[in-house]
């Protein structure tokens, strides 16, 4: 379950017209908040990822499902499911031995997966994967925030 004040901020950027990938960047911060934490590791910076925007989706984020090219189809189908649980509105709760199964295994695993180190080897690797005037177009929003910043 997502924190409130996660699920806030995410609405807040909702209502501000910010792109539903951004309004699910919330909820992948607070995953990887988490695993630093101690309160459950990954396997990887993917992994951290990919619970963060299945806790979005099912938030009622219309954050679509990945295309065919890059992904398999259990992770699509998975993707979709999520998406139909949060526009239904109501959630059943998840029994608490499959609750506390999923957390005994993430406990288990590393949270060197949220080291900043981490997250950066994983932007850039997504990053290569996009086209050289998407990267640049980035780069510029990203100095823009900077300059507004200081």
């Amino acid at each position: 379950m997502p924190e409130k004040d996660v699920v806030e901020r995410a609405r807040r950027d909702a209502e501000e017209g910010k792109s539903p990938s951004t309004q699910a960047g919330e909820f992948v911060r607070e995953e990887f908040e988490h695993v630093r934490e101690g309160k459950h590791g990954a396997r990887s910076p993917q992994q951290a990822i990919a619970i963060g925007l299945s806790k979005a989706r099912r938030a009622g984020i219309k954050l679509p499902a990945p295309k065919k090219a890059r992904t398999s189809r259990r992770t699509r189908s998975q993707a979709q499911r999520d998406l139909a649980k949060g526009r239904s509105g109501k959630s059943k709760r998840t029994s608490a031995r499959r609750s506390r199964a999923t957390s005994r295994a993430l406990r288990r695993e590393s949270s060197r997966s949220a080291s900043r180190s981490a997250i950066s080897r994983q932007a850039r690797r997504s990053a290569k994967r996009r086209g050289a005037s998407s990267r640049r177009s980035a780069a510029r929003r990203a100095a823009r925030t900077r300059r507004r910043r200081r």
